[in-house]
């Protein structure tokens, strides 16, 4: 006799086991001393490519942007009863945006304006996990590596940080704005990947979960004058050179660690503060980007690049079951995400042209997979059916929308940053599976792409514990050129 597990339980072993390897790895991280540059032992340089950006915002779509319901859109049939679940494609019609050629889905209007800026891949695609755990295809994204990895892996943001150093001294070089880190389903996932890894703390995410707070986070404490604040400074800094802790940390992360409070302590006092300040902005301007939490990280986003901040990312926040993790009422919360996304999308990339800032900025609109209503994962997959229902007909309107997690065939738009304007690259199938069939495009290849356009060698690797580490895996990833201008 054989016993199967429930489906549910199967995903529960299989978290735990894979957050008790994260911990290792994290509470490894602090105890690995300083990674080294590899051509600082073998005296050959890496040769890095002229950089076409200087700043990177990701627009990070958290929890499965359905493509078909947004930037490739397929047949449409409206909700009816009745309709069967396998004719569902896309809930949303086509419309023409102003690229010829070029559609996308119904709420995206004024995104489809911007199209001409543009370059919309819609033949990424992730690898079969064996079970698709948001959190490990976010970490697999953010870091360019499957977890669980031995070491701590940086995230992408920090790449840029350790690689290219700060553009302006005084701004953090990595912000992570929306996403909350305490208080939220798989806390503890989250923070496996919002972190510099090895790097250090220095080059880790500077974190504003909530955009209309930020300004409170780069001013003392109310109440508190310059002179107690700089004496608590001193204390704290005192307390970490004399924690229990340190016996587990390297000299390399307790100095990271200390260099990091004296970069957010020198921005405390720095004209650049600012820019955190949203409240500062025009009232027309604000109301561009008034949609909500998303759409005020847009506006912080774009006023943090133009102070100096090498790398911003903006997320829609995942809370399981919340926002794109769409496993029901997929239509109905679609078209609440289109409006918290369309107009703010639009307004950063129309703000970031007119202040000549475009060119050098690239902005990426990505996500972990896409969905499906039939299909978990991809064709062959053996990863576990999580959705909740299984119906073959529609009987109510919260089962009208693709729920379940598709990773053959996903898209990504690129604006800025050296790509060509109103640009497509690749294709998915018109009908089921909707996997890509021209010019694929994996997470390796798209953090080539990527760190290309930020003058980074997808080849650059550190030593960390007596072996490489690579910005993309074993140093392999292939920036996909034809996008270039």
């Amino acid at each position: 006799m054989s016993l199967e597990l429930d489906p549910s339980l199967q995903e529960h072993f299989v978290r735990r086991d894979f957050l008790k390897k994260l911990a290792a790895a994290g509470t490894a991280a602090w105890m690995t001393g300083e990674p080294r540059a590899i051509w600082a032992k073998t005296g050959e340089k890496v040769t890095h490519p002229p950089a076409k950006a200087d700043a990177c915002i990701l627009l990070w779509m958290a929890g499965g942007m359905a493509a078909p319901d947004t930037f490739d859109p397929k047949g449409y049939l409206p909700f009816e009863k009745g309709l069967e679940v396998k004719r569902m494609l896309s809930t949303f019609p086509a419309i023409h945006t102003n690229v010829d050629g070029i559609k996308i889905c119904q709420g995206l209007e004024n995104i489809a304006q911007v199209m001409d800026r543009a370059t919309l891949i819609r033949s990424a695609v992730q690898p079969d996990l064996g079970s698709i755990l948001h959190s490990r295809h976010q970490y697999h994204w953010h870091t360019g590596y499957v977890p669980p990895q031995t070491v701590a892996c940086p995230h992408i943001g920090s790449w840029m940080g350790k690689v290219l150093g700060p553009r302006n001294a005084v701004m953090p070089a990595f912000i992570n704005v929306g996403q909350r880190l305490e208080g939220v389903g798989e806390s503890e996932e989250l923070k496996a990947f919002t972190t510099a890894g090895f790097f250090g703390s220095e080059f880790g995410p500077m974190n504003l979960p909530f955009p209309e707070e930020a300004a409170q986070s780069v001013k003392p404490p109310k109440g508190m004058d310059a002179n107690r604040f700089a004496n608590r400074d001193r204390l704290f800094r005192k307390l970490v050179d004399q924690s229990p802790q340190r016996d587990f940390m390297s000299d390399y992360q307790q100095e990271s660690m200390l260099r990091s409070m004296d970069n957010a302590y020198r921005l405390l006092s720095a004209k650049e503060r600012a820019a955190f300040d949203i409240t500062l902005e025009p009232k027309e301007s604000y109301a561009r980007y008034d949609t909500g939490r998303f759409g005020r990280g847009c506006l912080l986003a774009r006023r943090l690049v133009e102070a100096g901040t090498r790398f911003v990312e903006v997320t829609t926040e995942y809370v399981p079951f919340f926002q794109w993790d769409t496993h029901k009422d997929g239509h109905t919360t679609l078209e609440a995400m289109h409006k918290e996304i369309d107009l703010p999308i639009a307004q950063l990339v129309r703000d970031l042209e007119a202040k000549g800032l475009l060119d050098r900025t690239l902005i990426v609109i990505a996500s972990e997979f896409s969905r499906d209503a039939l299909m978990e994962g991809k064709p062959g997959s053996t990863a576990n059916d999580q959705t909740t229902f299984k119906v073959d007909t529609l009987s109510e309107m919260k089962h009208y929308g693709l729920h379940r997690h598709f990773t053959g065939g996903t898209s990504v738009v690129m604006f800025g940053g050296g790509v060509k304007k109103g640009h497509l690259y690749g294709e998915t199938a018109d009908e089921r599976p909707l996997i890509a069939t021209k010019n694929p495009v994996s997470v390796m290849d798209l953090h080539a792409t990527i760190m290309t356009a930020m003058g980074i060698s997808p080849k650059t690797e550190f030593e960390i514990e007596g072996r490489p580490f690579y910005v993309t895996e074993d140093g392999k990833g292939k920036a996909v050129m034809e996008i270039f201008a």
